[in-house]
């Protein structure tokens, strides 16, 4: 037999089948390195619109995890895309690097002994350190920015960037110093802000506690008895036995119906709708003599339990209904509810009795109890309450309740001096900071549209900000109070800049050795100075101000919100979201963002949180190593982030999988553009055949979807329309019918240049909507492209060439459409007699299609070339009336097939099994179509 092969366009490329990603993308790195692409397209994005994504900076503590790369994959795919969308979006990465993480991590390190100027400086060090394996980290997974100038909280310039951002907070007149109930770690000896508060399930001890009454005849006269009859108590419940000893008041709700109970030896008063649930909690049989509502019951004075002071009864809409028995002691010093509730009444600041110490410890002074640690002085102070008589039930329940996120630990409300953020005072000008921030959270776009109504509850609801914190590594509250009056000093705004350009030059440091006379000169004498540092939180809720408009201030929109997009998880709406509305809307009377995007966070198959002890966890670092970045990128492009994104191995193969659809893809359209030259093969649309035509309007349209998916951040629409082209209408239909023609017609023929022209445009289109997510592959795949081109796909923007079908061209999209439905059909009978072993492959069939009269005539516009577009080796269209009782009825209305196995012989060249076979003496192995593809002028094809 002849060998023909040299005769055929075969395909060929040195685009690799095997991806190899963990060996090649260090490759692509360092060539983005070596040309600077990140300067590049600083450089073409001159002159364009900007867009700004604010980076939400990490934490500087720890490798990084799932989340983190599942954040910065999001945050990539964006910049990229809005690149390739003609906008200038720069990506500069930040962290986080003062708060209690690290300073924790030094102390567990070098001891808790050591001079606070020593553990700053280690706490620099440490998070430098941090920095720099986080952004390997980052950076391999492929995520493209100013890597080498990003903002550091703690870069000098930034450190006094924030003294400036609270420097026009006290000029707006939001910043006040309060005794206020604050959340409390005693594993952090400071107050945390609520974002740094989770909810974990706690046992403590439940006790109901009688008060005896004090003011009898009141009490009497309310329920408009004579007298009382019987020694007489008010009756509460608590989760929170240690509470006992700061308590100052007890509280009744104004329009509950409370009751005067006799059991016996005693009165007990409890509100109505109580009485029996308690009574049967305490085993006790009573009955009710007198009702009165709570609203008579104010200022009537009871006693406390052990020691000798009153405890009046307050007025107070909080107490509910739902556990205990409608009345709360309240600890003033303890519980936020309980604070407002006294301070309505009078209580001064300095009348509240505050006896728990910053490390959990009752002082020494409290009778019974000093020097107890809070949590173990509960048995000491029930056998105390059942000592004096006054305990009437004691059980131990589970309940929800508040722990400090690092640490894992239970958190109290303890009343501290602290610095406050006012949420309702009124500034000089301007709307109340809540007013300013819901207004601003009605003009914010976010994605997914719920985050609005949950951040607007949040803030809704919040209480004031307290920013300030009793640690060492932290940006400093650069305050001066005066010693008698505790008032700021008069010059603060002014002293706070002074103390900023210090900063500026010798960071925080510059602050806690300044010595005051510096500054106030003969004036120090009268006043303190702070040693408070600012809630993290801060930190980064300021970076509006002293990253955007300060160390980076070329990023920022020059009116305006700074940013245009904030990205971080759902936590961040208590978070970052949180700190950065309230700071920008006090500051610039705005949000500092024009959109919010929120991502869920990674659980396994099951739903679940990953973690060691299940053996869940999926390290990003793990998954580069054996499958690449760019898996772990599609991913998270395939996933919605709106809600839990589950990863797992499994997960990750499904994502390899789809990974090699699409790169096969590619591969098959970059070999078959072999030999192709696009400055002289490049064939205009008019010159090219009908179904060519309709891959590029296929090809055109799904890449307006595609941008149009991109704007809207729906990333899992951009992978699933991706795929499935490559999967449909490419490998499916497309790509299956032209390697006919492109293997077996001339090679410079219209036909296969056709084909190769659509190639090229698709190949263009393709690459570049992969870029964002399979940011190594992309770039690969532009580097084998024909034709010249510069350094990197990321240079570019979505591609122009492709063009739409013109309106009444005679084989349009719908007509292409139809024809797939019928290929589709006539594949599913092909695989049936493939599998009956009837015919081996679709080339040895001779297809006939019975079809109503439209489909007839639809089929018979593609004459003889119906066959290339079912490939089968012939084809033709008959009336449906026609069809034999043998024909195959389809799920295709108005179509019947009837298929043969070929009697005819094989083409050697194009395998179609043709009656022409054998005409030609010189070439006995060969159709008449083949001959003339080699010798004469070559077959010409029309339509596919």
């Amino acid at each position: 037999m002849t060998d023909y092969k040299a005769t055929l366009n075969l395909p060929d490329t040195q685009f690799p089948m095997k991806a190899g990603l963990p060996q090649r993308e260090p490759q692509t790195l360092q060539r983005w390195n070596e040309i600077g692409l990140y300067s590049k397209l600083r450089k073409i994005g001159e002159g364009r619109p900007k867009f700004v994504l604010h980076d939400g900076p990490p934490y500087a503590n720890g490798s990084i995890h799932i989340g983190h790369a599942l954040n910065k994959i999001l945050k990539d795919i964006i910049t990229r895309s809005k690149t390739m969308a003609g906008f200038d979006a720069p990506y500069v990465p930040g962290w986080d690097c003062h708060g209690l993480p690290i300073e924790h991590k030094v102390e567990t390190t070098f001891g808790k002994n050591q001079p606070a100027d020593l553990t700053r400086e280690r706490c620099r060090a440490y998070a430098a350190e941090q920095v720099q394996e986080q952004k390997a980290g980052f950076v391999r997974l492929g995520v493209l920015g100013d890597w080498d100038n990003p903002y550091l909280t703690m870069n000098f310039a930034n450190e006094a960037g924030e003294i400036r951002a609270l420097a026009e907070m006290v000029k707006n007149g939001f910043v006040f110093k309060g005794l206020k109930p604050v959340n409390f770690c005693f594993d952090c000896g400071s107050a945390l802000a609520e974002a740094e508060v989770e909810y974990m399930d706690k046992k403590s001890e439940a006790i109901d506690v009688a008060f005896p009454v004090e003011d009898a005849d009141k009490l009497a006269a309310a329920f408009g008895l004579a007298n009382l009859s019987k020694p007489t108590a008010i009756v509460i419940w608590t989760t929170t036995p240690w509470t006992i000893p700061a308590n100052q008041a007890l509280n009744v709700h104004p329009e509950f119906t409370y009751a005067l109970v006799d059991v016996g030896d005693r009165l007990l008063l409890l509100a109505e709708e109580m009485v029996e649930s308690c009574l049967q909690r305490y085993d006790l049989q009573g009955k009710v003599i007198a009702t009165a509502p709570g609203a008579a019951l104010e200022l009537i004075n009871f006693r406390h339990p052990f020691y000798d002071r009153l405890s009046p009864l307050y007025l107070a809409e909080y107490v509910e209904l739902g556990a205990g028995t409608g009345i709360v002691h309240s600890a003033p010093a303890y519980g936020e509810d309980d604070f407002h509730s006294c301070k309505r009444y009078g209580m001064s600041n300095d009348e509240i009795l505050n006896p728990v110490q910053s490390n959990g410890v009752y002082v020494e002074s409290l009778p019974f109890f000093g020097g107890q640690f809070i949590w173990k002085a509960n048995p000491a102070i029930i056998a105390k309450l059942e000592e004096v008589g006054a305990l009437l039930k004691h059980t131990t329940i589970s309940h929800s309740y508040m722990h400090c996120w690092r640490h894992k630990t239970p958190l109290i409300y303890r009343a501290t001096a602290q610095w406050f953020v006012g949420m309702d005072s009124q500034p000089k000008e301007g709307g109340t900071l809540r007013e300013r921030s819901l207004a601003a959270i009605e003009q914010t776009r976010f994605v997914p549209a719920w985050g609005q109504a949950r951040l607007h509850s949040m803030i809704a609801g919040r209480p004031d900000w307290c920013i300030s914190r009793q640690r060492n590594w932290g940006v400093p509250i650069p305050f001066f109070t005066h010693k008698e009056s505790g008032e700021l000093h008069p010059r603060t705004v002014e002293l706070m800049e002074e103390v900023a350009k210090r900063v500026e030059q010798e960071g925080i440091e510059a602050w806690f050795k300044l010595d005051a006379a510096e500054l106030l000169g003969a004036e120090a004498d009268q006043y303190d100075k702070s040693r408070d540092t600012l809630d993290v939180w801060f930190d980064s809720g300021t970076t509006h101000w002293h990253v955007l408009r300060g160390s980076h201030a070329e990023l920022a929109h020059a009116d305006g919100p700074a940013a245009d997009l904030y990205l971080e998880g759902s936590d961040q709406h208590r978070g970052w979201f949180h700190s950065s509305l309230l700071t920008g809307c006090a500051i610039d009377g705005h949000a500092p963002y024009k959109e919010l995007l929120t991502h869920g966070f990674t659980v396994d198959e099951q739903g679940r949180k990953q973690s060691k002890s299940l053996g869940n966890v999926v390290a990003p670092q793990k998954v580069i190593d054996s499958m690449g970045a760019d898996i772990l990128r599609l991913w998270v492009a395939s996933t919605d982030y709106s809600g839990e994104m589950a990863v797992s191995d499994q997960i990750l193969q499904r994502s390899a999988d789809a990974y090699r659809r699409i790169r096969n893809t590619a591969r098959f359209m970059l070999a078959n553009l072999n030999g192709f030259d696009p400055a002289k093969d490049l064939l205009p649309p008019a010159q090219m055949l009908d179904l060519d035509r309709w891959a590029l309007d296929a090809t055109a349209r799904l890449q307006e979807e595609i941008i149009e998916a991109y704007a809207d951040y729906r990333f899992w629409n951009v992978y699933s329309k991706v795929h499935n082209f490559c999967v449909q209408e490419l490998g499916g239909f497309y790509l299956d019918i032209i390697k006919d023609r492109q293997y077996t017609t001339a090679a410079d023929s219209v036909a296969r240049r056709s084909c190769q022209s659509a190639l090229f445009h698709i190949s263009e289109a393709l690459v570049r909507w992969i870029a964002p997510i399979l940011v190594f592959t992309a770039e690969e795949i532009w580097q084998f492209l024909p034709g010249e081109r510069n350094e990197s796909v990321m240079l570019n923007t979505w591609y122009t060439g492709l063009e739409r079908l013109p309106e009444g061209f005679e084989l349009d999209r719908a007509y292409w459409d139809r024809v797939m439905v019928v290929k589709a059909a006539v594949n599913k009978e092909l695989e049936n007699l493939r599998t009956a072993k009837a015919i081996g492959a679709s080339l040895q069939a001779e297809v006939t299609l019975f079809c109503d009269e439209a489909k007839q005539a639809d089929l018979a516009k593609l004459g003889d070339e119906l066959r290339f577009a079912l490939i089968t080796s012939a084809a033709k269209a008959a009336p449906l009336s026609e069809a034999p009782a043998d024909a195959v009825v389809t799920e295709v209305e108005g179509l019947k097939l009837k298929i043969l196995k070929s009697t005819h012989a094989k083409c050697g060249r194009c395998w179609h099994f043709r009656a022409d076979v054998g005409s030609h003496a010189a070439h006995p192995e060969l159709c008449d179509r083949c001959v003339s593809n080699i010798e004469g002028k070559g077959e010409v094809r029309k339509h596919a």
